[in-house]
């Protein structure tokens, strides 16, 4: 009979079981709260695995020290109790444990050496190596809602009052019975969370893993900015002065952090492949060089033609030719996107456009409007309207973002992830939020996102830089509030570059960053606007990216008259 105090166990011990939320924990409070009812020396928690076996999740032995799995870190090197023998399929009733597990029913050993029923062959060893002697043991199976065994509770060595081995007496065994059944239900229930929550880390990194594969240009920076996230975290936690001294984040917090990372990019799944992937100017579905090419051969074509029929004497000929091929690598030159075009070289392109050319019985201009808007492009690859259009993966993103339903300790993801383009000063997009407005880890984002393409090794447009020149680059960045001055002096102070570097960087390009040079840079003073202007921005995205933010809406069916 289960009395009063037996209840009250029962129900303190539900209460806890039902509120914890980490497995670990889960399985430490189950196994020691079980312990405790029937005062056992020692005992184990079995989980059940898909390939149906028993699987050591802690093992916890007063007498010997023992404390193994759950929360202590310390791995257990046991091999798992195969159910059932892998070559025949017949049941495995020889270890008490796993024949509990088998019928689903307790199962009681008053003497482990005098028994005959079971092979405590393993647990002599045990004894033997350990100057201990196994005497009573329990093993309950744990059920799920739907009767099946998940796990089994394995108790050894039940104490009396003055501490002498004794059999596990009835009331003790169904006391853990009924913790057991309370205990099967909150394991099963946490194994089914955590399986939902796996499965959406696993979709949501198979959509990173896409847009990585989707350009041979970013592969691996969907994977490489939760990482660089995750340390600047780490540092901001540990900070124990300054700005940052206050910040933590819990075990939740993490989690939301780490989608958010994942999910920074998830735009770009709408962004065309010609415009992601464009590493020279004329590039479209091809490079439109070879075009150029192929009308330069005309011109020469024509040249040596003129000087055939006599209408061009050598001196002109060679002269036209030599000319013909310099304007022809000068363009390849300007193809190629650098960090800037000088006018004069802009000036010369429209000069070398105005040329003709003729083929089929048609002249044309040598270059059209587009092909010349394109190799004017004064930074990159990229057109205005092109940049519009691979900006425009933020406003797809956040437009995907806050379409989910995230619960609630998830609801913070679309900013999370939506900002890492915005800046302090309020220049950044798509929404042109004032940075500072934003959440820390949303700051810490743009600085991982930042980071990672300048050192990337992949990208079309650009060799990776080193750390000095990629973090000179970001103390400007610092200097004109394009990233959180505070976050970024966490950035330099706690070496966050360098472990990165030293991880994904060649090591040509891990040189001496000039630490205290970044550190004395002052941002530029700017006028912060009053609270309802900035607050404004929050509510729609700028007006640039109007086109880009209806992308996708449904237009409605024009009533027919």
């Amino acid at each position: 009979m289960v009395d009063a105090s037996s209840f009250e166990l029962l129900h303190r011990i539900g209460v806890a079981l039902s509120a914890e939320r980490n497995r670990a924990r889960l399985i430490e409070t189950i196994l020691l709260e079980a312990k405790r009812a029937c005062d056992a020396d020692g005992g184990t928690l079995y989980m059940r695995t898909d390939e149906d076996e028993l699987r050591f999740a802690m093992v916890h032995n007063d007498s010997l020290k023992i404390a193994l799995g759950g929360t202590t870190g310390k791995r257990i090197d046991f091999a798992p109790l195969v159910l059932r023998a892998p070559e025949t399929g017949e049941p495995n009733h020889a270890a008490v444990a796993t024949h509990a597990a088998l019928i689903g029913a307790t199962v009681r050993v008053d003497d482990a050496y005098a028994t005959q029923a079971f092979d405590f062959e393993g647990a002599k060893a045990f004894d033997a190596a350990n100057g201990y002697r196994t005497t009573s043991v329990v093993a309950v199976p744990l059920k799920n809602g739907s009767g099946r065994v998940i796990a089994v509770l394995q108790l050894i060595n039940a104490r009396d009052a003055e501490g002498q081995i004794v059999p596990f007496a009835e009331n003790g065994v169904r006391l853990v019975e009924a913790l057991s059944s309370q205990a099967g239900i909150a394991l099963d229930n946490q194994m089914l969370l955590q399986g939902q929550k796996d499965l959406l880390e696993a979709f949501i990194k198979l959509i990173a893993t896409a847009i990585d594969a989707k350009s041979p240009y970013t592969g691996g920076h969907c994977e490489r900015v939760p990482v660089l996230t995750e340390m600047l975290a780490e540092a901001a936690c540990a900070a124990d002065e300054g700005p940052l001294a206050d910040f933590e984040l819990d075990e939740e917090s993490w989690y939301e952090l780490r989608i958010a990372a994942w999910l920074h990019d998830c735009g770009k799944v709408t962004t065309p492949v010609h415009v992601m992937d464009k590493a020279t100017k004329l590039e479209t579905i091809f490079d439109r060089i070879e075009i150029l090419r192929a009308r330069f051969e005309l011109l020469l074509r024509d040249a040596e033609l003129e000087h055939l029929r006599g209408e061009l004497d050598a001196e002109a000929y060679a002269t036209r030719c030599a000319t013909l091929r310099e304007e022809l690598a000068f363009l390849e030159r300007c193809n190629v996107g650098g960090e800037f075009l000088e006018a004069a070289d802009k000036a010369r392109i429209r000069e070398i456009g105005a040329r003709t050319f003729t083929q089929g019985g048609e002249t044309r201009p040598l270059l059209d409007p587009n092909e010349i808007e394109n190799l004017s492009i004064s930074r990159g690859t990229l057109t205005d309207e092109e940049r519009i259009v691979i900006n425009g993966h933020m406003v797809q993103t956040i437009k995907m973002l806050e379409a989910l339903p995230f619960p609630s300790n998830l609801r913070r993801v679309p900013e999370y992830a939506g900002g890492h383009h915005e800046t302090m000063d309020g220049r950044g997009y798509p929404k042109g939020i004032y940075a500072g407005d934003m959440s820390i880890p949303a700051r810490m984002m743009a600085i991982a996102d930042v980071f990672e393409a300048l050192t990337a090794q992949d990208r079309p447009y650009k060799p990776g830089k080193s750390l000095s020149e990629s973090m000179a680059i970001m103390g400007k960045m610092k200097e004109f509030n394009h990233l959180d001055p505070e976050l970024f002096d966490l950035f330099v102070r706690s070496r966050v570059y360098r472990a990165y570097g030293e991880r994904y960087l060649p090591a040509e390009l891990i040189d001496e960053v000039d630490e205290a040079a970044l550190l004395a840079i002052e941002p530029k003073p700017f006028e912060l606007p009053e609270v309802a202007h900035r607050a404004a921005r929050w509510r729609d995205f700028l007006p640039q990216y109007a086109g880009e933010a209806r992308k996708g809406e449904r237009v409605a069916a024009v009533p027919e008259d």
